[in-house]
């Protein structure tokens, strides 16, 4: 049995963006790109587009994925959950298929520019880690947030984690603090096994991948971010799509 999918949520409707997961980047809908680095991934057995939208399932088909169902409407509304959607997709999955393969490779559209290696390697990590609960990714943050302030109510500035308001030992240079990191939606991994038989998604042994630093669209602002990288920079992922275009 195969035992990878990689799946991409992408239910239509967006407030901040109309029907953000269809927003052009390079002359290509966002979802196109988590497609791409799903059929790319080396270790990921299948690509599929979780979805509500009709028109979004003919355009993830076009790009290569499978939308071997449509995600019903009470997983659909700003309010459902991730685990609404993965639950429904691994229930389909064992009622249809007979068998659930163990890894899910959680790729959001908003994060579109991924290298597959990472997806490779993230898989190896949790494969690694028989006690694992799920694998979350995120980028090390390049400001410690443990020189951050608050502000208390007579209007003095604090320490973030205390009420201490002697701040000068937190002047001290950002390599004196530990490395913290910002969760981002490069990439996830749960396991099956895990979610099909708890009320959770990620559980409480989570191992961290650290990846690349990433911009996620929730703006147009952050969208032109990434038009202008993509064209200074290039992607593997742009390569892929434009010569998929030509065939």
């Amino acid at each position: 049995m195969n035992d990878t999918i990689a799946i991409i949520p992408a239910r239509s409707g967006s407030k901040s963006i109309k029907d953000k997961n269809l927003a052009l980047l390079g002359g290509h809908p966002l979802i196109a790109y988590s497609i791409a680095a799903g059929i790319l991934s080396k270790k990921v057995s299948r690509t599929l587009v979780s979805t509500d939208s009709e028109v979004y399932a003919t355009i993830a088909k076009k790009y290569g994925a499978e939308v071997p169902f449509m995600r019903p409407a009470e997983f659909s509304t700003d309010t459902a959950t991730d685990r609404d959607f993965m639950f429904h997709a691994m229930l389909w999955m064992r009622e249809n298929e007979e068998a659930v393969p163990e890894y899910w490779v959680h790729l959001r559209p908003t994060t579109p520019l991924r290298d597959p290696i990472h997806l490779d390697q993230a898989l190896e990590t949790l494969q690694a880690n028989g006690e694992a609960t799920s694998l979350r990714s995120a980028h090390l943050c390049p400001e410690s947030p443990f020189k951050w302030f608050r502000k208390n109510d007579s209007g003095y500035l604090t320490a973030l984690v205390s009420d201490e308001t002697s701040l000068d030992r937190f002047n001290l240079p950002r390599q004196s603090y530990p490395d913290v990191y910002i969760p981002d939606g490069y990439v996830d991994i749960v396991r099956s096994s895990f979610v099909l038989n708890t009320e959770l998604m990620h559980g409480n042994r989570v191992i961290g991948y650290v990846s690349p630093a990433c911009t996620e669209v929730d703006s147009k602002e952050e969208l032109d971010l990434l038009e202008f990288q993509i064209k200074k920079y290039g992607s593997p992922l742009l390569n892929y799509l434009n010569e998929m275009e030509k065939k």
